[in-house]
């Protein structure tokens, strides 16, 4: 069995991807309906800033095609607080402000930490048990993106395989790296797309996350990458993987993101 590899990029309204990526003189109203057709998924970074409108939502379901899923960044006022078990109000707020709207094709939602937090274990489970497994039937699925070095512990990686959530891995030197599968699905962060490079990555370095990106999918893990904690106890057969070209040098993240696509539809 195999799972479903989707991937995208970080939203879709920047001006130095138009006569790139988007054709010249297409109209800004239709680079959704573009994007969506040339990628599988897309990360809302919006949400991270502010509240959009539920009427926002029910047009970018309508504009992309079957199959297709957004993923959502949560809002920074859930996130970007010293008690992360207070939260409650702002994340009842988030998934009040229209998100359902994208019914079958919302994703993950990520749940982005500063660098500043630490890893406080009764604090972090507290804040885990807010997230919500469904709302009006309808799964939801987290995913945390932690930036602070004290969270690469087991501890950390065993939490959030109590509450099947999923951890952000990134190849981003900065941040720690947290390969471990912690969720019945996996979900990158690739930030390292480069000026010099054609499709951004290296062929090599694509050619990597596709071998990797296949072994998730089938319930493997990818041998070359060191965990942190110890392995699945019963590993599922597959998973859902979602991989996303964020920053580095975001004009070529489209063509990163349809070259990785090239290669696991040839795999």
């Amino acid at each position: 069995m195999t799972g479903t590899i989707r991937v995208g990029i970080g939203g879709w309204t920047f001006p130095p991807w138009r006569g790139i990526f988007y054709p010249e003189g297409l109209a800004q109203k239709r680079e959704l309906e573009y994007a969506s057709r040339h990628l599988t998924s897309i990360e809302i970074n919006g949400t991270y800033y502010g509240s959009q409108k539920p009427e926002s939502f029910a047009r970018w379901r309508e504009e992309t095609p079957e199959g297709f899923v957004f993923a959502l960044k949560g809002p920074r006022f859930t996130t970007n607080r010293r008690i992360l078990a207070e939260a409650e109000p702002s994340i009842e707020r988030f998934f009040a402000s229209g998100v359902l709207n994208l019914q079958e094709k919302l994703g993950p939602v990520n749940w982005q930490l500063l660098p500043t937090k630490r890893f406080d274990p009764a604090d972090f489970e507290a804040f885990l048990k807010l997230l919500p497994k469904t709302i009006e039937g309808r799964k939801i699925l987290h995913v945390v993106e932690v930036r602070h070095e004290g969270f690469r512990t087991a501890e950390f990686v065993d939490l959030l395989r109590a509450y099947e959530t999923g951890v952000v891995l990134t190849d981003r030197d900065a941040f720690p790296h947290i390969p471990d599968v912690t969720s019945p699905f996996v979900y990158i962060r690739l930030q390292r797309s480069s000026e010099g490079e054609e499709c951004g990555y290296p062929a090599a370095a694509l050619d990597l996350w596709a071998a990797r990106a296949f072994a998730w999918s089938r319930g493997n893990v990818p041998k070359d990458l060191e965990p942190v904690a110890s392995p699945e106890k019963k590993p599922p057969k597959s998973r859902n993987v979602f991989i996303y070209f964020i920053n580095g040098f975001k004009p070529k993240a489209p063509a990163a993101a349809m070259a990785l696509m090239e290669r696991l539809s040839n795999g």
